[in-house]
Parts: structure tokens; C-alpha cells; sequence
């Protein structure tokens, strides 16, 4: 009975190894595309006003103006993200729901755009900020505009697998 077996054995081995090789051929380059403008915090770094931390909690300068700024991250892995943003002020008790828009477009590709829902974290100024749920519907280059009242801001970043 074994002898009968073994070339199913084989077959089945063989063709998980296939598969496994035919993914790691098409999956996305885990490094950023030099065609991918990323935005990057030292490029033009940013110190929010007092009482705000003057740097991120990885000693990196912050992203934006004293109105919204972000801890921009040049790879974001996967299709679901989270993301920080910050207001001189913002306080959900008083302020309630974020009046925070955020909105995405892929740059290198034609693609959906990018669903986001911003929430307030629970916590008291000036700690207080919102927290961005994002879905991007591919891996690429994206372009992400954030929106508040008056202050927009836009930055660069690549999502991979």
C-alpha cells in the first residue's frame, strides 16, 4: 500500500512548493520605490506648542503646522491601519467627535480611494487626540490629506503587504 502512495505523496509536496514560489514572485518589494515620494518628518520637521511632547515617542521630530500634525510613517504593512493625528486644543469633551476628514488616493496606480473614520481618543487635553481607522483597498503609493476646519494636511506614504 505505501508504494501506491508514495507518488501521491510527491505530487501533493510538489505542488505546495509551487505554489508557495509562484507567491513569493508577485508579492510587493518590501523596500519604498524610488518613485514613491515618501514623506519623511526630517524633511521639514515640526515642534508642537507647549504643552505638546516636542518629539515622538521614537525621538523623532513631528510632521504639520501647530494647527494638526502626525508621526508620519514611511511603510505602512497592510491593507488596515491605524494612525495618530494631532490639534493645538483638541479636547473630545468639549470638542465631541473629530471634525477630522481624512482622504487617500493612490499615486502610482489607479486604485479606490482610501477609507478612513476618525475617532477621539479618552483622554484630556492637551494629551488628547484622534485616532484615524484607514483601509486601503491595495498595497502602492498613497497620498493621504487630512482635513480639520480650516487646516489641511497632506503627506506621502507606501503601504506594502
Amino acid at each position: 500500500m505505501f508504494p501506491r502512495l508514495l507518488p501521491l505523496l510527491c505530487l501533493l509536496f510538489l505542488s505546495q512548493a509551487a505554489f508557495t514560489q509562484q507567491g513569493s514572485a508577485t508579492a510587493q518589494p518590501e523596500a519604498v520605490p524610488e518613485s514613491c515620494a515618501v514623506t519623511k518628518a526630517y524633511d521639514n520637521p515640526f515642534v508642537p506648542p507647549y504643552p505638546y511632547h516636542p518629539k515622538t515617542m521614537s525621538g523623532d521630530p513631528w510632521f504639520g503646522t501647530d494647527r494638526l500634525w502626525i508621526d508620519p510613517p514611511v511603510t505602512m504593512k497592510g491593507h488596515r491601519q491605524k494612525m495618530e493625528w494631532w490639534r493645538q486644543g483638541y479636547d473630545w469633551f468639549v470638542d465631541g467627535d473629530p471634525k477630522l476628514k481624512v482622504t487617500g488616493r493612490r499615486l502610482d496606480s489607479p486604485a479606490p480611494p482610501l477609507v478612513a473614520v476618525a475617532h477621539p481618543v479618552g483622554l484630556r487635553a492637551p494629551t488628547a487626540h484622534m485616532m484615524v481607522g484607514m483601509t486601503f483597498p491595495t498595497v502602492g503609493c498613497w497620498e493621504i490629506t487630512g482635513r480639520y476646519e480650516d487646516e489641511e494636511l497632506t503627506f506621502v506614504v507606501w503601504v506594502a503587504e
